[in-house]
């Protein structure tokens, strides 16, 4: 199971990433994509908003179709990545957020980011 934060989700137009692309290239045998609700509720409301921000949450709702969303007990988006990945069967989480990814590291979760411009590589705790 791969966990998305919100980030993740909005890098196609932000960083001009194929997100599920470059998710099959760096785990090819990665089949199970998982976000919190909070990160649905999360790129409802920037969606709402204007401008280039907007564009990528919108994109980002319409990849929640390749997700499966799961509630939590958390309702911080970040709170939620981090409950998610360490869960007995995720085996990784994506996120840009450098706040989020030391929290996950420290917690033992293998955290895939951006590397160069619009390759996603994975950093392992």
């Amino acid at each position: 199971m791969i966990v998305l934060d919100t980030n993740a989700l909005m890098m196609p137009v932000e960083c001009n990433v194929r997100l599920f692309e470059e998710l099959d290239r760096v785990l090819p045998d990665a089949t199970d994509y998982v976000a919190p609700a909070a990160v649905r509720d999360e790129l409802a409301k920037l969606a709402d908003g204007a401008g280039a921000e907007a564009t990528a949450a919108s994109v980002g709702q319409d990849l929640l179709d390749r997700c499966t969303v799961r509630q939590t007990t958390a309702d911080y988006a970040d709170d939620a990545v981090l409950e998610l990945a360490q869960a007995d069967e995720a085996t990784h989480a994506v996120t840009n957020d450098n706040p989020l990814k030391r929290r996950l590291l420290d917690a033992g979760v293998p955290v895939i980011s951006l590397r160069g411009r619009n390759k996603l590589g994975i950093t392992q705790p």
